[in-house]
């Protein structure tokens, strides 16, 4: 018998060792194979032929854009819908000049802290920034399992007080949400008609683009219906590790969009996951920072654009 590390009897230990090599380069290389399919996704994505992130003029000129900053003040208010009064904060910059209107609709997690730092952060890039608090209105917990249709009735009322303020700079709003307030704000766009009136453009991150209360089918491999009717100039941003479920619809409802000839960008962020917009500092990375950052200066230069500079 040939033993490792004998020569006898004409058998060598190198070919055993040939031997190993080649079951383990094997074993390898279906292993890869496993992995880089796994990693490819089994549905559409849209087809960018540059990645949305880059600037020649960063590479080629080493230019970099300056962002507005402005300290921003915040105030309570509060609006009627449906026989009740919704709150609201206004986030604003602290001056008497006249600013774009944005109506920031919170997500499933409801208006808490950390949720309002975003909308803070947004005003302080020149916007007077609307964030009704529907789920309080409603005296409803966050993270609510089901949807109310009755929401939407409250974030259309909240494009219409917004609207009527004397301190904003434009005839029509953006609309600006996450999670859960993307199909809130969808179907204030879409299914209340406002998108032909009211609205500018619609934001969102991450946003649920499928009704709450629709089958899990229709969640993983549909999309809301609305999307198809949705011509508002459209910006969504997601993280390259954002749940299957939550992004197959979204990749699917851009990749219609997308055919139509609509005015939509999609960004996806590599190394982050959902809420790199609001996480704690306990928690956050620097990817989580890098992109909320660039996710808010192209939300904002997109919603001026569409808003006016006034």
């Amino acid at each position: 018998m040939c033993e490792l590390g004998s020569v006898k009897n004409g058998c060598s230990d190198s070919k055993l060792l040939q031997s190993l090599c080649l079951i383990i380069a094997l074993f390898l290389l279906v292993s890869y194979s496993s992995i880089a399919a796994a990693s490819e996704p089994d549905y559409p994505t849209p087809d960018m032929p540059q990645q949305k992130w880059w600037s020649d003029g960063w590479w080629d000129d080493g230019h970099i854009e300056a962002a507005q900053n402005y300290d921003v003040a915040v105030s309570e208010a509060s609006y009627s819908s449906e026989g009740k009064d919704v709150p609201v904060f206004v986030y604003r910059p602290a001056d008497e000049k006249k600013y774009p209107a944005v109506l920031f609709q919170h997500g499933r997690r409801g208006l808490d802290e950390l949720v309002q730092g975003h909308a803070k952060r947004l005003a302080a890039r020149g916007f007077v920034v609307f964030a009704p608090d529907i789920y309080s209105a409603n005296f409803m917990d966050p993270y609510p399992l089901e949807h109310d249709p009755a929401l939407e009735a409250d974030v259309g009322a909240g494009v219409d007080a917004l609207l009527a303020r004397s301190d904003i700079s434009s005839s029509r709003a953006c609309l600006y949400s996450h999670t859960r307030g993307g199909y809130y704000t969808l179907k204030v766009a879409v299914t209340q008609g406002r998108q032909h009136t009211q609205l500018a453009c619609y934001v969102s991150y991450y946003p649920h683009w499928q009704d709450p209360n629709a089958p899990e089918p229709l969640q993983v491999y549909g999309y809301a219906p609305e999307i198809d009717e949705l011509r508002l100039p459209t910006m969504v941003f997601i993280g390259e590790k954002e749940q299957y479920q939550r992004r197959r619809p979204i990749d699917t409802g851009v990749l219609f969009l997308l055919s139509k000839k609509r005015d939509v960008s999609l960004f996806v962020y590599p190394g982050v996951g959902r809420g790199f917009d609001f996480r704690p500092k306990a928690v956050r990375t620097l990817a989580d920072h890098l992109a909320s950052k660039d996710a808010l200066v192209r939300a904002s230069r997109f919603m001026r654009k569409h808003l006016g500079n006034e």
